[in-house]
């Protein structure tokens, strides 16, 4: 029998209401906690709190004050990733943020799918989607990406953007929902 862990990585529906996975998300706020009250020069290139927390990280890697995840392992880097401040990034699943992507301030990573049966909702029922960002990408403040999207390099996603689809390699995409301009 899988564990609610097991599922979440296979991207099958489980129970977020789970003591384990309880641990590894305040585990998750304590590394978030302590990179956002250290002092900015002590989050360059990349906090000590986060660097223990990730699954991965290139090299020179700079996040700013008042960042949050949900887990923190499911999250790669590659090298010179820069996220603006105040960036959520729900990792339920991996998410994966290629080299010199650049992601504006306020903008949010989703990898929670939540079950479209009220009653399982309730319940704690969801799953979970990767996310996949490609190198050299630049992603506008308070763009949200949505659970499983993949954006190609170089691309794109304006300001204020909702990408509920994967964005092609070298497109622009802006709106709600984001198309290519």
């Amino acid at each position: 029998m899988q564990t609610e862990y097991e599922k979440m990585m296979a991207g099958a529906w489980y129970t977020c209401l789970d003591d384990t996975l309880e641990a590894l998300r305040i585990a998750a706020l304590d590394a978030c906690h302590a990179h956002n009250h250290l002092p900015p020069a002590q989050r360059r290139p990349l906090s000590a709190p986060l660097r223990a927390l990730f699954a991965a990280h290139g090299a020179d890697c700079l996040i700013e004050g008042q960042f949050h995840c949900s887990y923190g392992c499911n999250i790669t880097l590659g090298s010179y990733v820069y996220i603006n401040a105040g960036c959520v990034i729900l990792d339920s699943a991996p998410v994966h943020i290629g080299d010199n992507t650049m992601i504006g301030p306020h903008s949010q990573i989703l990898c929670a799918d939540h079950h479209r049966d009220a009653m399982k909702r309730r319940s704690g029922i969801e799953r979970a989607l990767p996310v996949t960002i490609g190198a050299d990408v630049w992603i506008g403040a308070g763009a949200l990406i949505l659970p499983g999207v993949t954006i190609g390099n170089a691309a794109i996603i304006g300001a204020g953007s909702v990408v509920t689809r994967d964005v092609a390699a070298g497109a622009t995409v802006t709106g709600n929902p984001a198309r290519s301009r």
